[in-house]
Order: structure tokens, then C-alpha cells, then sequence
């Protein structure tokens, strides 16, 4: 008897302090697991919610039943959501090329890079300065 391995596509999303590795197995219908959690239990607010399944409107593509799951650390649950979102394109592309330019075209490559600026020293913040007095 030979069984079959769940073979999947690993996909790595960063955003902020927040990263998410994420693991996309064809299914029948589409699941996302955060953490060991369900998507509604882990991100409790629906936008959140649809920034992670946003990426599944797509038509034409023939992405819409997958089994996402992913483990993310680091961050708040925005970047988080938004780390999720970037790992799920980066596989989806890696598992098919042609799918990079309707991906690259809404956005969903897109790596935001923003992040909190240090504190540098003798300021009070990473540039608020202490207030100036002439004596």
C-alpha cells in the first residue's frame, strides 16, 4: 500500500516586526488555519479577516480552494494579517509563474517595508528632540 504525502508549497511573508510562514495544500474547499486556530477565531475583526482572503477573489486564476496554513510571530494583528497575505501570494507564485502578473497587478507582491524607526541617542523619541531653551 502506498500512501500518497500532503505535498504542499511553503511561501514566507514578513511586515513590520511580523512574519508568517505559510503552507498552501490543494483541497476541495478553502480553510485557513492561523496558529492551530481557525481564521475567525485568530483575527476576531472581518477586516482583518478579508485582508487574509482577499487574495482568493481573484478570478481566473484557479486559486480559490486551498488549505492555507500558517504559522506567524512578531507584530500586531494587522501585520500579521498583511505577512499572511504576502506568504500566500509568494506561493501561489511559486507553484505557477504565470500567475506573477495578475498577482503583481492588485498589489499582492508587494513587500511593505515600513518599519519603526530607531531612537537615536540624546533624543527623547527616534526624532523628537527635548525642548530648546536660549538659558
Amino acid at each position: 500500500m502506498t500512501t500518497k504525502k500532503n505535498v504542499y508549497i511553503e511561501g514566507i511573508g514578513r511586515r513590520k516586526t511580523a512574519t508568517a510562514r505559510v503552507r498552501l495544500t490543494p483541497a476541495s474547499k478553502a480553510s485557513v488555519i492561523i496558529n492551530g486556530k481557525e481564521l475567525a477565531d485568530y483575527f476576531p475583526h472581518a477586516a482583518l479577516q478579508n485582508d487574509v482572503q482577499e487574495i482568493f477573489a481573484l478570478k481566473d486564476l484557479g486559486i480559490e480552494h486551498y488549505h492555507v496554513e500558517a504559522k506567524v510571530m512578531g507584530g500586531g494583528l494587522s501585520s500579521q494579517a498583511e505577512a499572511i497575505r504576502l506568504g500566500i501570494a509568494r506561493a501561489l507564485v511559486k507553484e505557477s509563474a504565470p500567475r506573477r502578473t495578475a498577482l503583481k497587478k492588485e498589489g499582492f507582491l508587494k513587500r511593505d517595508q515600513r518599519a519603526v524607526e530607531r531612537k537615536k541617542f540624546g533624543l527623547r523619541k527616534a526624532r523628537k528632540r527635548p525642548a530648546w531653551s536660549k538659558r
